[in-house]
């Protein structure tokens, strides 16, 4: 495991590059979040995270949110379901995140207004492009989509999330991101009282200076920020 000096270099080196990548494009610091994708590494190395500022933690599996929730205590945390949920498991985790990443289908929303008892914060996941093997609503299915969403008051629309292929072709992805920002602000023009649709979920460990230069309010950094238990000190 890498020590705390090289996790805490880390961090600086990435906040640095966003702090860069947000003068260049005119944005402001503090409209981009970083969640830091914990979903590989222990609830050790999650504390230190979080002892050095990193305040938004990112899981995509019910059993690994419910395990970091129940030995980390610290107050003042927001925590993601970045991951894919099955129906039957909404009950177990959906009363215990700030945001879901991952609202992609009806079944799901009809799930989270029986189980939630406050309304919650959800992505709509939007499958931009098309890859069968990615999760998410058609671009052209989204609007109706989140319109539909408007009989269930326990769920709030806040923004949109993607996930860009995994390839070395910049403008691809750029493309990628730039259409999810259009999309957004489609919806956003609505003004549709249980969809603001403010923000976007886009941009990971390999792609998220390109996700803020195209507009992302949430980029979900693993590996890069947090490594991996199998790393060696540094």
């Amino acid at each position: 495991m890498i020590s705390l000096d090289a996790l805490q270099q880390r961090i600086q080196k990435i906040e640095e590059e966003i702090q860069t990548v947000c003068n260049r494009s005119g944005r402001n610091r503090q409209d981009v979040t970083i969640v830091a994708v914990t979903k590989q590494v222990s609830a050790k190395r999650t504390k230190e995270v979080i002892e050095l500022g990193i305040t938004d933690l990112g899981e995509n599996r019910p059993e690994g949110l419910l395990g970091k929730k129940e030995s980390i205590l610290s107050e003042g945390l927001t925590w993601h379901f970045i991951g894919n949920v099955q129906s039957r498991k909404v009950k177990d985790i959906i009363n215990q995140v700030d945001f879901l990443h991952s609202l992609d289908r009806m079944s799901l929303a009809k799930e989270i207004q029986k189980r939630a008892t406050s309304p919650v914060d959800c992505f709509v996941q939007v499958n931009v492009s098309g890859e069968e093997s990615k999760s998410g609503l058609q671009p052209e299915e989204v609007e109706e989509f989140i319109i539909r969403l408007a009989e269930y008051d326990k769920i709030r629309v806040v923004g949109l999330m993607t996930m860009a292929p995994f390839t070395q072709d910049e403008e691809w992805i750029r493309t990628i991101f730039r259409s999810l920002r259009e999309l957004r602000d489609r919806m956003a023009s609505k003004k549709l009282e249980h969809a603001p649709c403010t923000l976007l979920s886009m941009g990971m460990s390999n792609d998220y200076v390109i996700a803020i230069e195209e507009g992302a309010t949430h980029v979900r950094i693993g590996t890069a920020l947090v490594g991996t238990e199998s790393e060696g000190d540094e």
